[in-house]
């Protein structure tokens, strides 16, 4: 039945069928008289180009030089770029690959392509040339968008992506590379030919955006597909979890071929952020120059190129004046890092938490006015976690019989997500144990939550050392032992035991001039973990294997150590 209220008022008398859903005789939904304003890429560049046309947008670009232009030239050029595509027969649904830095360039790319209902798929260039060729077969990528130094690459898997019909290197016509890629062609040239008028025209906001692969560190990566609603969300929640405003000038060193670089493209055309951009070259002494000289106050990256920052300015004595926030994500971060930030540089620390499958952050560092109450100590106790969840991703915790947990900081078990930005499926139906009833997706993480809402990751599920029937961290671990003043970094690593099934080895880089010694590791590590969790073995490397991302790659480091013994077993 029609409400009374309803009867009385002008919209009462609109017909049943234009303004309710009905599902039976007592169950009827009243539609709201909004606008249909489809939440979509191509209206972020429309926006930005009006509001904040000036804005810049500066990169470091492969040749080694600064480069620097607005919104309004983004836009502009990404409507060239939109042109040639659709000279190139790129049609909606197709799929194009991308293999490069954080650059204009793969901006405009970020953009045009969506903007033309077309789909980019970021391309890891770190993928070993089985999985190279492999997410490109999968994806079925139409043409491929590559930097000029991973043109090798390509060449090196030519003849297993036959499905390819043509490369475009991302260059000037003077910088591009003999190839052997057949029908390669130049960026700059290909743009120069082409028309800066076209038309973005409104589609549904589920509409497909982009491709992502997982890291694939157990068997072939699987993909996340984007779509435009998720991403452009996730950009209002980047904004709002790590409090970003329109005043803040933003250096994202989290990649774009990874988890959209955590959406930091759309929140600099949402709010007008100057954005800078830095390529390749990720080593302290780089990054510095951007930080200073472009007055940055907003970073985000992972926690291998903080410690690079921090060794060079202890070296060259340099602060970081202009810096405000500093986003760590993609692995946890010992708690040294985060104060060395706060004490040392005057820089506010945020954890964060995220994950391929959740299109960018799922949480954030966000500080409650009942932890600042607490103290200064009190509010790094929750710097130290991974933040609280940002609406429109539920979390919970769960034991193995998929009952939820309580939020008490100390029952540990699975960690699930679910909200607008998780993926429902992978790509082709790739792997289906991870996607739970009720929409929940399986993290693969272990984690807490305590009663403040705060996440804590324990570890990863497979990262777990089980000793003696009880489980050890090796993210805690590790944290612990990475404050030590000798060590540049430590991974964790279950090892064979014959009585207690596993137990830890320690694997460390000792920094530049100083020598392992093994007790005073252990020393340095009593009041911080519980004793049985001390490493039975600590051993020196020159690198622990990294990913793309930043994070050990564990399942190397075990194979690096596969016949490894512990002394005197």
């Amino acid at each position: 039945m029609v409400p009374a209220w309803l009867e009385s008022s002008p919209l009462g008398r609109l017909t049943p069928p234009a303004f309710f859903t009905a599902h039976n005789d007592e169950d009827m939904a009243v539609l709201g008289l909004m606008q249909d304003f489809p939440l979509i890429i191509p209206r972020l560049l429309t926006y930005a180009e009006r509001f904040h046309p000036d804005t810049e947008i500066v990169s470091r670009r492969l040749e080694g030089d600064i480069h620097r232009y607005t919104f309004a030239e983004l836009a502009r050029r990404s409507r060239q770029l939109a042109n040639a595509l659709e000279k190139l027969g790129v049609a909606a649904c197709d799929v194009v690959g991308t293999i490069a830095w954080n650059g204009y360039r793969h901006m405009e790319l970020y953009y045009a392509l969506p903007g033309t209902q077309s789909l980019y798929h970021t391309i890891n260039p770190r993928l070993s040339a089985d999985q190279l060729s492999y997410v490109i077969n999968h994806a079925e990528d139409q043409y491929i968008f590559v930097e000029a130094m991973f043109v090798p690459l390509l060449e090196n898997v030519l003849e297993d992506i036959p499905g390819v019909k043509g490369f475009v290197v991302l260059c000037e016509e003077s910088d591009m590379p003999t190839t052997t890629l057949p029908n390669a062609m130049c960026y700059e040239t290909l743009l120069a030919e082409q028309c800066d008028e076209y038309q973005w025209r409104d589609f549904d906001e589920n509409t497909a955006a982009g491709i992502c692969y997982t890291s694939g560190t157990t068997g072939n990566p699987k993909g996340v597909v984007y779509s435009h609603r998720a991403l452009v969300l996730q950009a209002m929640n980047s904004t709002i979890g790590l409090e970003i405003t329109t005043r803040d000038s933003v250096l994202p060193i989290v990649p774009m071929f990874h988890v959209n670089g955590w959406t930091m493209p759309y929140v600099a055309a949402m709010l007008g952020n100057k954005l800078v951009l830095p390529g390749k070259d990720l080593d302290g002494a780089s990054v510095y120059e951007l930080l200073d000289n472009e007055q940055v106050t907003f970073s985000a990256g992972v926690p291998t190129v903080w410690q690079m920052l921090f060794d060079y300015l202890e070296q060259s004595g340099n602060t970081l004046p202009h810096l405000k926030k500093a986003c760590i994500g993609g692995a946890a971060a010992p708690r040294s890092m985060l104060e060395t930030f706060r004490d040392v540089y005057d820089v506010d620390p945020q954890h964060a938490w995220g994950m391929t499958e959740t299109t960018s952050i799922g949480s954030a560092p966000s500080t409650t006015a009942r932890v600042a109450a607490r103290g200064e100590e009190s509010i790094m106790d929750a710097k130290m976690t991974q933040g609280r969840s940002l609406f429109g991703a539920e979390l919970k915790v769960v034991n193995d019989e998929g009952a939820e947990l309580p939020m008490d900081g100390k029952s540990a078990g699975s960690l699930l997500v679910r909200g607008w930005a998780v993926s429902s499926a992978y790509l082709k139906g790739e792997s289906s144990k991870e996607f739970l009833p009720g929409g929940w997706f399986d993290t693969g993480d272990v984690a807490v939550i305590n009663a403040d809402g705060y996440l804590q990751l324990t570890d990863r599920a497979k990262d777990m050392i089980k000793s003696g029937g009880e489980w050890i961290s090796s993210i805690d671990l590790e944290n612990a032992a990475a404050g030590h003043p000798d060590l540049a970094a430590a991974a964790v690593i279950g090892i064979y035991h014959p009585k207690w099934d596993e137990r830890p080895l320690l694997a460390v880089v000792m920094k530049p001039g100083r020598e392992l010694d093994k007790q005073s590791v252990l020393h340095f590590l009593e009041g911080k973990v519980a004793k049985w969790w001390f490493p039975d073995d600590i051993v020196t490397v020159v690198d622990l294997p990294m990913g793309a991302t930043g994070k050990v790659q564990k399942n190397a480091l075990r194979e690096r150590f596969r016949n490894y013994s512990f002394p005197g077993v």
